[in-house]
């Protein structure tokens, strides 16, 4: 009896130091409503500040982002209505920007608005080198299109809200031309979710047999640093096409 005591009350003990030590998933959606929708763009809520959120763009000047590999902001970007945009046409890939830092967990909200069959994307995970030419070469992509306007065939993994050659949206809540976008991407750990207009869109797990499989099979297959890299930089991506970003926000985890 004595024997099966210190057993019970060694058991309980585990116990309690595991669940001292766990942390809860973070959840995706409960980021996205820290986020007041409401409030002017490109300025942070008192609530927002103390949940943690920083603002990654003032909607006047350029401060804390690069282009790829150069210094400063290259002239294809300017600053337009409060917006960081494009002036580059044609469908032309061409300078993207990215964060002056590298973040490793956190969650990312921006709002897009697109012109008709524009193309565009959030690109995260960004390795910058000049070994590469283009941030998606090591970074996953929050794909941003107007799939209505396009000209051409679209893939399910090409569909706004899709990880760009990966995954399909699960959902596709994606706005009008003309109508801002609410985008926010979750990096936890290897843990990622898409969020598009308040809906997941997609959700993976780095590394998983999934996401491997994925990794090798498609497109990806031809880049062998994509996904590569655990902590990088976040980059939005200049296809030639007009794309309008506003209210970035980044909260670490």
């Amino acid at each position: 009896m004595r024997n099966r005591a210190l057993k019970t009350i060694a058991g309980a003990l585990v116990i309690l130091v595991s669940s001292c030590a766990y942390e809860p998933t973070r959840d995706p959606v409960a980021l996205y409503n820290e986020i007041d929708k409401e409030a002017a763009p490109n300025t942070l809520t008192k609530k927002e500040n103390k949940a943690g959120w920083q603002l990654l763009f003032d909607g006047i000047n350029t401060t804390g982002w690069h282009g790829y590999n150069m210094e400063g902001i290259p002239d294809c970007w300017i600053i337009e209505d409060g917006a960081f945009t494009m002036t580059t046409v044609g469908g032309a890939e061409s300078q993207d920007i990215i964060t002056d830092k590298p973040y490793r967990s956190y969650a990312f909200y921006t709002e897009f608005k697109l012109t008709p069959g524009a193309n565009s994307g959030l690109i995260f995970q960004v390795a910058e080198d000049p070994a590469y030419k283009f941030p998606y070469e090591t970074g996953p992509e929050f794909q941003v299109i107007d799939m209505d306007g396009y000209e051409g065939r679209l893939e399910e993994w090409q569909i706004c809200g899709a990880n760009y050659a990966m995954h399909a949206p699960l959902v596709k809540p994606y706005k009008p031309v003309g109508e801002w976008n609410q985008a926010m991407i979750v990096v936890d750990g290897n843990d990622v979710t898409f969020i598009l207009n308040g809906e997941v869109t997609v959700r993976y797990t780095k590394y998983s047999p999934e996401w491997n499989e994925l990794r090798n099979s498609g497109k990806w297959a031809d880049y062998p640093d994509y996904g590569k890299y655990d902590e990088g930089h976040i980059s939005l991506q200049n296809h030639g096409t007009k794309v309008w970003y506003r209210n970035i926000k980044l909260k670490e985890l």
